[in-house]
């Protein structure tokens, strides 16, 4: 089959032959219908994740038909919908048990220690699947591992509540265009932040309120006290994201564009505001079968800026860093 291989640490991809994966007794192997291009790829090749064994396949967002079953596998079957969370946890330790398999020990990730989903088939570990149900398009599905349900379990671990203001950087991107609907699908006033006027119109069909600029805390402050922000950029986002909190307010850290750079937090600031702040990655299985059901139900909107065939993944690339776009670039093989 055709996939997209990294040979080895800053080496870059190459789209290449290999052979079809074969299933374990407790794997299955799938048809990939949809992947998805991730900032998280290219930090990826640039060696900023250490875990990584080569070669291996990029990608690690995914939904797809099963086709075949490992002999120890219950519960799933041919033709079933899947997708699978960005790991492959266990499913005995003590964390598994908890419903909490984003915190297993032996948890390994799919584009990093195993072959991830930019291919034709993959191969996947029972203990990662999560059923999609027939009204989840695989538009939608595929942004649940890292996006949609990702978020999700940021706003549950911040406990936020119906009625609370919650801000979002980077609100066009892939991350934060779904951001703003889940934060609205969960009762929040949402106020978008972009850069870009030219994408704050449609931003605007989604949040309550857009702000345009990189200075945004002074005008999120006269829209109302902002309890939750998501920052979906990183260290060019996080000083105002900071400022524009209330008290009691909770910072939710996703993006992370630059790793180069050092933030330096003050504490007194975050003591004195009794701020929280949450450094977020993944999703459990929980909160893939709460987001998969919003989105079912027509709360969460899948936004794509473009699908790419698995021998165009430069282009895919090139429009994932095209500051014009807006939502998620996918892959179908």
């Amino acid at each position: 089959m055709k996939a997209v291989v990294v040979q080895g640490k800053q080496k870059g991809y190459r789209i290449e032959e290999v052979p079809d994966p074969i299933p374990g007794k407790d794997e299955v192997v799938i048809r990939v219908n949809r992947a998805s291009l991730c900032y998280r790829d290219l930090l990826q090749l640039q060696g900023f994740y250490p875990r990584m064994k080569y070669p291996v396949i990029l990608g690690h967002e995914v939904v797809g038909t099963i086709e075949q079953v490992g002999e120890n596998v219950k519960g799933f079957k041919e033709g079933d919908k899947v997708i699978s969370l960005l790991y492959a946890p266990d499913g005995t330790c003590h964390y598994c048990q908890m419903g909490e398999e984003a915190y297993c020990h032996s948890r390994l990730g799919y584009s990093e220690e195993l072959d991830g989903f930019f291919a034709e088939k993959a191969k996947i570990k029972v203990t990662s699947l999560v059923k999609v149900g027939t009204n989840v398009p695989d538009e939608g599905a595929v942004l649940v591992p890292c996006v949609t349900g990702m978020v999700y379990r940021s706003l549950r671990r911040a406990k936020l509540q119906k009625g609370e203001t919650v801000l979002v950087t980077g609100a066009s991107g892939g991350v934060g265009i779904h951001a703003i609907q889940i934060a609205k699908a969960l009762g929040a006033k949402v106020i978008g932040v972009t850069t870009s006027e030219e994408k704050a119109a449609f931003i605007r069909k989604f949040a309550d309120h857009i702000i345009v600029g990189s200075k945004f805390s002074e005008e999120a402050k006269k829209i109302g006290d902002v309890n939750v922000v998501i920052d979906t950029v990183g260290t060019p986002t996080i000083d105002e994201s900071l400022k524009s909190l209330w008290m009691g307010g909770r910072l939710i850290q996703i993006g992370n564009v630059d790793p180069t750079q050092i933030y330096q937090l003050r504490l007194g600031y975050v003591i004195l505001k009794d701020i929280e702040v949450i450094g977020h990655a993944s999703a459990t299985k929980r909160d893939a079968e709460e987001t998969l059901k919003l989105t079912g139900e027509g709360k969460i909107n899948p936004v794509v800026a473009a699908t790419v065939g698995l021998d165009e993944i430069d282009k895919g690339y090139e429009i994932l860093k095209d500051k014009h776009k807006i939502g998620k670039v996918l892959v179908k093989p």
